[in-house]
């Protein structure tokens, strides 16, 4: 069971810098394979809990016939709002709603998808036990999470650069949140244990690509609630922050356009 978190950390400029920086270096090659997941099953309605700022959601409008409904929630009304704002190709429900207490009647739904997010619930079977609610009857819940840090270079580096930072006090979020449920033995006993009759898990590796370690840095450091917890420890000093994480990355991976591994884990469950 994780633990819970803030939802303030969420900020209206932890999702301006989520979307810009994180979603294009991270996140859009596994929106779309969730997308083509989703259209596969050819859903009539699909609800996305843990939204984010919208990159699964744009791909799903894009995918998907304009005859299947996509509902769009997250628990952050920051992360709606910016993902309302930007838009997306054909007209989405978007809703503020927390996945542990989900305002649906049973039964609303074919599909419930999630890109990582589930890492953040308080609760994954009790929130898992709301997904199967609200499921129609040989629905399916998509979902992906991310793998250890050790497979995730780019978060691994600036997690260790922060680390060298605060020794005293380190910055743990990314190993402690975001690359802290990649195990595929512990996701199979919290879908089971809620309730759904078959799991398949899929370990999908691909390539980030940054147009320089500064995006890297910033993506990392002010678009995440990394961003929150530097500030704690160090008032105005985001930036220096951040480019003393950039001066790792380019330790490691050189000037210019670079590239590193991502790792994530794709769910199936019925």
């Amino acid at each position: 069971m994780s633990k819970p978190l803030k939802v303030n950390l969420f900020t209206a400029d932890v999702a301006r810098f989520y979307d810009t920086t994180l979603v294009p270096l991270m996140f859009d090659p596994y929106a779309k394979d969730l997308a083509a997941r989703v259209k596969a099953l050819e859903p009539k309605d699909v609800l996305e809990v843990a939204c984010g700022t919208g990159v699964v959601t744009r791909a799903l409008a894009s995918t998907l016939p304009d005859t299947c409904t996509i509902t769009a929630t997250d628990l952050s009304e920051a992360m709606v709002s910016y993902g309302r704002v930007v838009g997306t190709s054909r007209p989405v429900n978007w809703q503020q709603a927390d996945v542990m207490s989900l305002p649906y009647e049973p039964e609303s739904f074919d599909a419930v998808v999630c890109q990582f997010g589930v890492m953040f619930f308080p609760d994954r079977v009790a929130a898992y036990q709301q997904v199967r609610r609200v499921l129609r009857k040989g629905g399916t819940f998509l979902f992906n999470v991310w793998t250890e840090l050790e497979y995730n270079e780019f978060a691994e580096v600036i997690t260790e650069a922060l680390r060298e930072r605060y020794p005293e006090n380190p910055i743990e979020f990314l190993a402690r949140t975001p690359h802290g449920h990649g195990s595929v033995s512990e996701i199979e006993r919290d879908i089971r244990a809620a309730g759904f009759e078959t799991c398949s898990l899929e370990i999908r590796d691909d390539i980030s690509t940054a147009a320089s370690p500064e995006h890297v840095a910033v993506a990392l450091c002010q678009g995440t609630p990394v961003r929150n917890e530097i500030e704690n420890r160090e008032p105005g000093g985001l930036e220096r922050v951040t480019a003393a994480a950039a001066g790792a990355i380019r330790q490691r991976y050189g000037e210019g356009r670079i590239s590193a591994r991502i790792s994530a884990v794709v769910a199936s469950a019925r």
